[in-house]
Parts: structure tokens; C-alpha cells; sequence
């Protein structure tokens, strides 16, 4: 058995797809490429394909990672870009392939932050943008609900950055117990979501030593 991460982007066709059902289309995905993916034990055998953090609904992503664990020792990373690069999935565009240590810890637990790229659909004082931004940054907390439970966003926020009247940037905290969400921030900014863009650009992991 293999590891294999794929590194891909999450386009328009699939924006407002949940996670669950990511996991189904990759499943779906890996079926029709013909590759031999390993599964779990047990009464109820699940694919091996870990995702290495949920993307919201109604984002996209040129940044998404998953692992994949294949009964295919005798393929190698470019074989399987190949492979599943010429299986047309809508929504999904492949960027690279590398194997990655099989037994190595979860892509899941790796991850530490998220950086994002806010289009925005309206203009905006790009001199009120900054002011807000830094307003905001000046904070010692910023408390907000999730699922009616409060919490500070301000410690989730590793960097805020105004690139031009309509192009805002940033990088959030993203750990099982702690994640930033871009939306919050820019609602935090006094800006509606809904005139907001929302990519992933990068996801940052655990350099290791």
C-alpha cells in the first residue's frame, strides 16, 4: 500500500458542495479512475481518503490537499497525476501529486493555518478599508457567536492585509480546537459576506524538524 497526496483546486462547479459530500466525489472520483484504493476494516469498510481541512460552503480553493492510500505499489506520483488527471471531474483541477510517508501522521493534525484572498464584489475606500483593518488588529479581543456560542476571533487572525480597494488578505488560524473563518473577519470589518469572494490560497502545516 501507498500514500499519495494530491494537491488540487476546488473550482466553481463545486463551490457550494459540503465536505461530506467531497468525500463522496472523491470516492466516486478515485472509482472511475480505475485505481485501486485501500479501505478500512471492519463491518462497515470505509475509502482511505483523508481531506486535510473542511472548506466552507460557497468557498473556493486553489489550495486543497487530500490523501489518498492506494493498493498500488508499483505506481509511482506521476503515474497516478496521470491516471486521475485524465478522469475529468467537474469542479476539480489536479496540481501536482507527491507520496508521502505512509504510517507519517495524519494530514488532518498537520495543519495550522489558512490563507485566503477576499475578492471583493463592491468598491470600497481602500483608506476606510485600512483604517478598519488596523482598528481591528488594535484589538485585544474581538467577540463574536458561532452556533450561539461566543468566542474571540482575535486570536485567530495571523494577518490582515488590504491589497487594493477590492482585494483583501489573510491568514487564519486553522486547528481542530481553534479555526478562524474569513467570513467572520469580514463581517468583523463591517462588510457584508455576501459582497465577498472567498478563496483559499494556501494551507500551512507543521514544518517538521
Amino acid at each position: 500500500m501507498k500514500r499519495f497526496r494530491i494537491f488540487y483546486s476546488k473550482t466553481e462547479n463545486l463551490r457550494y458542495v459540503g465536505n461530506l459530500d467531497m468525500q463522496r466525489i472523491w470516492e466516486r472520483y478515485l472509482r472511475r479512475s480505475g485505481l485501486k484504493v485501500a479501505y478500512s476494516q471492519g463491518f462497515h469498510p470505509q475509502a482511505k481518503i483523508q481531506q486535510a481541512c473542511p472548506l466552507p460552503l460557497g468557498f473556493l480553493s486553489t489550495d486543497e490537499q487530500v490523501d489518498i492510500y492506494l493498493n498500488e505499489d508499483a505506481l509511482n506520483s506521476d503515474e497516478v497525476k496521470q491516471i486521475i488527471t485524465n478522469t475529468f471531474q467537474p469542479g476539480i483541477l489536479i496540481n501536482s501529486v507527491e507520496e508521502v510517508e505512509l504510517y507519517g501522521e495524519t494530514i488532518t493534525k498537520l495543519v495550522t493555518s489558512s490563507e485566503y484572498q477576499i475578492d471583493l464584489l463592491e468598491e470600497f475606500s481602500i483608506e476606510s478599508l485600512k483604517t478598519s483593518s488596523a482598528e481591528l488588529l488594535g484589538m485585544s479581543e474581538i467577540l463574536r457567536k458561532r452556533r450561539d456560542k461566543p468566542y474571540d476571533l482575535r486570536p485567530l487572525i495571523k494577518s490582515l492585509a488590504i491589497d487594493s480597494p477590492t482585494v483583501i488578505s489573510m491568514e487564519l488560524v486553522t486547528l481542530p480546537s481553534a479555526t478562524g473563518r474569513p467570513d467572520e473577519v469580514i463581517d468583523a470589518l463591517g462588510i457584508s459576506p455576501e459582497v465577498a469572494r472567498i478563496t483559499r490560497t494556501k494551507l500551512n502545516f507543521i514544518q517538521s524538524e
